[in-house]
């Protein structure tokens, strides 16, 4: 029988820990430009020793802070109960009135105290002050605003500008926002004749749409998770369908029809072709349509004109991504054969230490040991975030740097002479880690001769081949896509002729690789892009 014993085992281990500034580091580096000046306006707000940079005004700069910032040394707290106990009994009592221990001119006030009142030079106490005298009691009359009880309870009739403040509504009231689908269709149910129940049922058929307008659930969930029944949830959906066009359908057909039935072209050719028939339109067999259909080729062709037109995604005029806001983070500018990088720093708020915490670092001063730790804190803070700050306009101007090195030609004849870039050999040429590079590039924006760009589409892996290695893929995309615009539609290319005329090229490709690059475009096979007559 083996007894438990305690006992000390020491390992050595190794660890990679991101400490708090090197987290902030990382997260002030990817961000853009909006997000930089919105991050700067929120630490604004909560580090008091912050403030943004004007021309007036003294300020403190980092240097002069570095030796008071080093944390004063905490006495033991079996010390502080010593000494505590000291005044005591040196003092015999302690008057209940005050609840605090004065030792040595310092107060061991509560914690809640403490942590809510900043000593000013002005209340500290003087050296010739008895350490446990009792404050003289505040006359409770001296706390009343006696204004604001008049102006509140006796109201006159008028106040006058200075006693009464009005709060504006802010800008932001006053924007219109963007109404959704949902939105849409439930105002649009508000105004209809259904029952109750049925309307309930509608409600949760409307928020089971997705983007593009389609219902993405089915009804017997959607009775189930609404305590409906299948009756009034298909009432339900034919409420909602007669709401918009082709909304709330389960699948394209359904959409289609739903818009050519709200054009009363139900029963007609358009309506037996998608009914019936969606197989033979994907494939353009206009002829055997007519043949199945029995009308002649012109009615077919005015069909399929009416089909075209239709809108497979009706959810998306309300739902759609609205316009995005883009701001370009560096510019490059071209000066005579050289290209000049500038960040974009233009309403981003340029930050200073605020001098007048400083005082409070100085024990002459009065401060309190938590004031001073407190202060120290955010001016540690303050002065990681303005490094952080300046640590990422540095690495971005590396990194446009050896794009503007790399990319001359495209920057200064266009997209065709764009090069292959990857990230991982601007990162040795930098020298910093891949990552790093990944997040300087991320969601921003360059100003160039020919137009704004994102980072990431400078850099791009090359293609193999004698001729391919020097040529990026976005280029052999867009090779691709011009030799299917190109083509005769009576015969279009195959994915192995494209592939065929890429290596005649000197672009050593594989059948399979094309046709990726054509799905990934979204264009069509050979077989649905073929013209049949």
């Amino acid at each position: 029988m083996s007894l438990l014993s305690p006992r000390l085992d020491l390992k050595v281990a190794q660890k990679q820990i991101l400490t708090p500034g090197l987290v902030q580091m990382v997260t002030v580096l990817q961000l853009n430009r909006l997000e930089l000046k919105e991050m700067i306006t929120q630490e604004i707000v909560k580090n008091p020793v912050l403030e943004e940079a004007t021309e007036e005004g003294e300020e403190v700069t980092p240097e002069e802070l570095l030796p008071l910032l080093e944390a004063e040394p905490d006495n033991d707290p079996a010390d502080r109960q010593i000494l505590e106990a000291a005044v005591l009994n040196e003092s015999g009592s302690v008057d209940g009135n005050a609840g605090d221990v004065a030792i040595n001119g310092s107060v061991f006030a509560d914690a809640e105290e403490t942590a809510a009142t900043v000593t000013g030079p002005e209340s500290a106490p003087s050296a010739t002050s008895d350490p446990l005298e009792t404050p003289a009691a505040a006359d409770p009359f001296d706390e009343i605003d006696f204004g604001s009880f008049f102006d509140d309870y006796l109201d006159p009739g008028y106040k006058s500008p200075a006693s009464e403040s009005v709060e504006k509504p802010s800008f932001e009231t006053f924007l219109s926002a963007p109404e959704t689908l949902g939105d849409y269709l439930r105002k649009a149910l508000s105004m209809s004749l259904v029952p109750d129940r049925v309307r309930d049922a509608a409600e949760s058929i409307i928020g089971n749409l997705d983007d593009d307008g389609y219902l993405s659930a089915s009804l017997e969930e959607i009775a189930a998770a609404g305590e409906h029944s299948i009756e009034e949830v298909e009432q339900g959906l034919k409420a909602v369908q007669a709401l918009e066009a082709g909304v709330a359908a389960r699948d394209l057909r359904e959409c289609l029809l739903l818009q050519l039935e709200s054009m009363n072209g139900k029963g007609g050719v358009a309506w037996q072709i998608v009914s019936s028939h969606m197989r033979l339109l994907e494939m353009r067999q206009f002829k055997e349509l007519a043949r199945v259909l029995g009308r002649p080729m012109e009615h077919i062709e005015v069909a399929v004109n009416m089909i075209r037109h239709l809108n497979p995604r009706p959810g998306l005029r309300y739902s759609g991504a609205g316009a995005r806001v883009i701001e370009p983070d560096v510019y490059l500018i071209k000066d005579g054969d050289d290209y000049i990088i500038q960040m974009n720093d233009e309403e981003v708020p340029q930050l200073r230490l605020n001098v007048q915490y400083r005082r409070m670092l100085d024990r002459e001063n009065g401060a309190t040991k938590e004031v001073r730790d407190y202060v120290r804190e955010r001016y540690s803070s303050a002065i990681q975030l303005m490094k952080n700050i300046e640590q990422r306009k540095q690495t971005i101007l590396k990194v446009c740097q050896a794009i503007v090195r790399r990319q001359t030609e495209f920057l200064s004849s266009g997209i065709e002479y764009l090069k292959p870039m990857m990230i991982k050999d601007v990162a040795e040429e930098v020298g910093v880690h891949p990552s790093t590079v990944s997040r300087a590039v991320a969601s921003k924006y360059a100003h160039t001769p020919q137009g704004v760009f994102e980072l990431r589409y400078f850099f791009s892996e090359a293609v193999q081949g004698p001729s391919g290695s020097f040529t990026p893929l976005l280029l052999l995309k867009r090779k691709v896509k011009k030799m299917i615009e190109e083509e005769d539609r009576s015969k279009p290319l195959t994915d192995e002729r494209i592939t065929a005329l890429l290596e005649a090229g000197g672009i050593n490709v594989t059948r399979r690789t094309v046709a990726k690059y054509r799905e990934d475009m979204k264009i069509p096979s050979t077989h649905q892009r073929r013209l049949r007559e």
